[in-house]
């Protein structure tokens, strides 16, 4: 009987060193990255689009790029429909939309660099709140 227990034991360590070996392969496998037949696909990148191309040209109707260190609130919004920003934005952060017309509010209008349809706003004072409407030009 000693030799048919050992016997089980030892295929039972086999078992378990097999699938512990195998485990780790798909585990280390799922780190590296894109199969073998997905990175084949990847090397001839399609050709970007009509409509992505003239996306890229268009120029935004408002741009918002915060120039200290955090600005306080920032509202972007459609008018009389959605909410499109209302938080406070990281220092060196741009945001900037494409909507046809937006109502736009400042906390402090120092800390930011506004363009409208690509023209610079000029800057607020710091510490005041600033408000004003914004519409796209019809540059076809």
């Amino acid at each position: 009987m000693g030799l048919a227990r050992l016997t089980v034991a030892v295929l039972a360590a086999g078992a378990v060193v097999t699938l512990l070996v195998i485990g780790g392969r798909a585990l280390l496998g799922s780190f590296g990255g894109t199969p073998e037949s997905e990175r084949a696909g990847a090397a001839t990148p399609a050709p970007p689009s009509t409509a992505s191309r003239e996306a890229a040209a268009q120029v935004p109707t408002v741009r918002i790029e915060c120039v200290a260190a955090t600005c306080p609130t920032v509202t972007v919004r459609v008018p009389g429909g959605d909410v499109l920003q209302y938080r406070e934005m990281s220092g060196g952060e741009e945001v900037s939309y494409f909507e046809p017309e937006l109502d736009v509010v400042l906390s402090d209008a120092g800390t930011v660099r506004v363009t409208v349809n690509g023209e610079p706003r000029d800057q607020g004072e710091q510490g005041t709140r600033e408000a004003f409407t914004a519409k796209a030009d019809d540059k076809g």
